[in-house]
């Protein structure tokens, strides 16, 4: 008898189109949406210019939703939507409430391989290599989980990756009696190769896995992921690549990578749904790497066996379609060209003032649009606090044992007058300190 995935992958999308009224089938974007969209289309110029016109970056500005009695510089944790990615994620979910048992399974779940075409597209991969999960963690812990690893086995990475990541190693230490072994890398650096060198000084027999970031989530150190590749596979050393700050904030493709993993979160910078992610493993890896969650099948070759988390609601995953519409719409050397464009008003502003010390590199291709700052003698934390308390700012405190410090991360929907109130709230706080509470 076949499975309930077999029975569902085998419903043809006309067969399970033709079950519904076309009205409820898909959500379609408002007047306002579709002018908004045609307005973007329309302008022209390189993405130097781009990044610039603000009449442009106006129309950008007004497909969000967000709150403007906030300032919002933490995007680097988590994003919101513009209005049409919002729009199309209800008008999904409110079709799957009309009968779930029917809609979610035989019309919304084949509807999925589109959204898996459009990300291995974005990417730069085959579709059979692309599996659509809720955020960079979990696709970077199947990965992780994933490897067969003995007691004594070696997993090298650095001191700046995602706590999550460690302590997902921690576990497997625990666990299977495995080593994990954390390098430092200089910060900030404008020399790729000492990060290779870094890394390469860590390997040793013992090492059977690596684990790194693309773009560093406490200051958004680039890191040359290519060079990291190579040498890792001279050794014959897998290596697992954390993009949940790279993707649709840098402009690039595997290939550009070579890697064979690699998960990010795409409510992050692509602007997707909250809760939404993807995982890319090169097809032959595909059928040595276990599941996370138990597959009926868990040798087989389909990418969708890491997949297998039961009851998901599909509307997250389908309006992840409208996001890369979105995306692609903006251009993604556009997009980036703003990020960083965003970053240096900023950072250099502040980069000017005494005991001010930036962690972040500011030279062409070393980071990306985050960048974290400091006040040398002023706490970081109490920073943070007073910044959203006095002045509604929102920012991300870092408190790393190598440096601590502000991560700054606007996004395309931030004003140049909200970073000049920004950067005038900073000024203060050099000048003056941080006011003492009455």
């Amino acid at each position: 008898m076949p499975s309930r995935r077999e029975f569902l992958g085998a419903l043809s999308w006309p067969v399970a189109a033709a079950m519904v009224p076309a009205c409820a089938m898909s959500p379609r974007p408002g007047p306002a949406a579709r002018v908004r969209l045609d307005e973007l289309r329309g302008h022209s110029g390189t993405p130097a210019e781009i990044a610039r016109d603000e009449s442009y970056w106006f129309a950008v500005q007004q497909s969000f939703t967000v709150d403007r009695s906030l300032l919002n510089l933490n995007n680097g944790g988590v994003s919101p939507s513009p209005a049409i990615v919002q729009d199309a994620m209800k008008g999904h979910l409110d079709f799957s409430n009309e009968a779930p048992s029917h809609h979610l399974w035989r019309v919304l779940e084949p509807r999925k391989e589109t959204v898996r075409t459009q990300l291995a597209r974005l990417f730069g991969c085959d579709r059979e290599e692309m599996a659509i999960v809720r955020n960079a963690s979990e696709g970077l812990q199947i990965c992780e989980f994933g490897f067969d690893l003995e007691p004594g086995d070696e997993v090298l990475t650095t001191t700046q990756d995602y706590p999550r990541m460690i302590s997902t190693w921690r576990q497997r230490e625990m666990r299977d009696g495995i080593r994990l072994v954390q390098v430092s890398i200089p910060t900030p650096c404008d020399d790729p190769s000492r990060i290779v060198s870094a890394i390469a000084a860590g390997i040793t027999e013992r090492t059977r896995v690596i684990l790194v970031s693309h773009v560093v989530n406490l200051t958004g150190q680039v890191l040359p992921v290519r060079a990291i590749v190579a040498k890792a596979r001279e050794r014959g050393i897998p290596v697992i690549v954390d993009g949940a700050h790279a993707f649709a904030n840098l402009t690039f493709t595997r290939d550009e990578l070579d890697c064979d993993y690699y998960a990010t979160s795409l409510h992050k910078w692509l602007f997707a749904p909250h809760g939404t992610g993807m995982l890319y493993v090169r097809r032959n890896k595909i059928r040595d790497l276990w599941p996370l969650m138990a597959s009926a099948k868990p040798r087989q070759q389909n990418i969708r066996k890491f997949e297998e988390i039961g009851t998901h609601p599909l509307a997250n995953f389908l309006a992840i379609a409208e996001a890369v519409t979105f995306h692609e719409t903006l251009g993604a050397e556009r997009k980036e060209a703003r990020l960083l464009y965003l970053r240096d008003t900023w950072a250099k502003r502040l980069a000017r003032l005494d005991r001010v010390r930036l962690h972040t590199s500011l030279e062409p291709g070393m980071a990306c649009g985050i960048a974290t700052v400091e006040i040398e003698g002023i706490d970081t934390s109490a920073l943070n606090g007073y910044l959203f308390r006095e002045h509604r700012i929102i920012t991300t405190g870092i408190g790393h044992e190598e440096f601590s410090g502000l991560r700054v991360s606007p996004s395309v929907y931030t004003t140049l007058d909200e970073l000049d109130r920004f950067c005038e709230v900073m000024e203060h706080v050099v000048q003056h300190g941080i006011p003492k509470r009455a």
